[in-house]
């Protein structure tokens, strides 16, 4: 087919809005001269055109996006909705794994809640949390200490210093990223000579029922989580996870202070 004219176009949309409204809009007279962008906008704006003009969807050869030869433009189309599905399949199956994740997280954080109630005497508490994150979550390195309590034994109630202290005061949420705090790395097994991310952890009692927003105060205790990966522990990880686990190990914990 021969390309369209002006004067034919303009005798087609006088034609088009006299028979009254076979679209949306009617299509406007484009300009006299437009850039590419001029050209895209007009289109957007008038979807008509390609109703009055529909062989021009088949008769428009552009280039294929992975290769050399010409196709139509509902070819392209085709392999545009084909990509976008396939980019939407992907996103489906991300989505589906992490929801398997998160379950899977679920129920292990079910099971080391269920191994801390189990649990008869206070005294063997930081034991059983201990060896429920090792074993139950796969963090191969784990250190806990408590202060305050009397009769804990070694090392969950060994010294910690007022610097440590200080800093688990000030921690609003669970510190992610590499090992930038000697003396809590020193508490991991091989003293922190093979931790390349840590997470700290604040152990906290919950304010007496009835205080509004259920503010967490009088901290006791921090816990810390080491990985030989650079990447296990980052700074601006999702912290979630790791704040219910210090939720349960404080609520846990805290019979020690009975």
């Amino acid at each position: 087919m021969s390309p369209v004219t002006q004067a034919s176009a303009t005798e087609n949309l006088d034609a088009a809005q006299d028979a009254g409204p076979c679209a949306d809009a009617p299509v406007e007279d484009p300009p006299a001269a437009m850039d590419d962008l001029q050209v895209a906008d007009w289109l957007l704006e008038n979807p008509a055109f390609f109703d009055q003009h529909a062989d021009l969807l088949s008769e428009v050869r552009i280039r294929h996006p992975h290769g050399g030869r010409a196709i139509s433009l509902v070819e392209r189309q085709v392999l545009v909705l084909r990509e976008r599905n396939r980019a939407l399949e992907s996103r489906m199956a991300e989505l589906i794994r992490i929801g398997q994740d998160n379950d899977g997280i679920g129920t292990r954080l079910q099971q080391l809640t269920r191994d801390l109630l189990r649990a008869s005497d206070p005294a063997g508490l930081p034991a059983v949390l201990l060896d429920g994150l090792q074993s139950g979550f796969g963090v191969p390195q784990v250190g806990i200490r408590l202060w305050g309590i009397d009769g804990l034994q070694s090392p969950f109630g060994d010294d910690v210093s007022a610097d440590i202290r200080r800093r688990v005061e000030e921690l609003t949420q669970p510190y992610c990223g590499p090992n930038s705090h000697p003396e809590a790395a020193g508490w991991l097994p091989g003293a922190g000579d093979e931790t390349a991310s840590m997470a700290m952890l604040a152990l906290r009692t919950p304010q007496p029922s009835g205080q509004p927003g259920g503010a967490l105060s009088h901290t006791f205790g921090l816990m810390v989580l080491g990985s030989d990966d650079a990447a296990r522990f980052q700074a601006g990880m999702g912290t979630a996870f790791l704040e219910r686990i210090a939720e349960i190990a404080s609520a846990s914990l805290s019979r020690l202070l009975a």
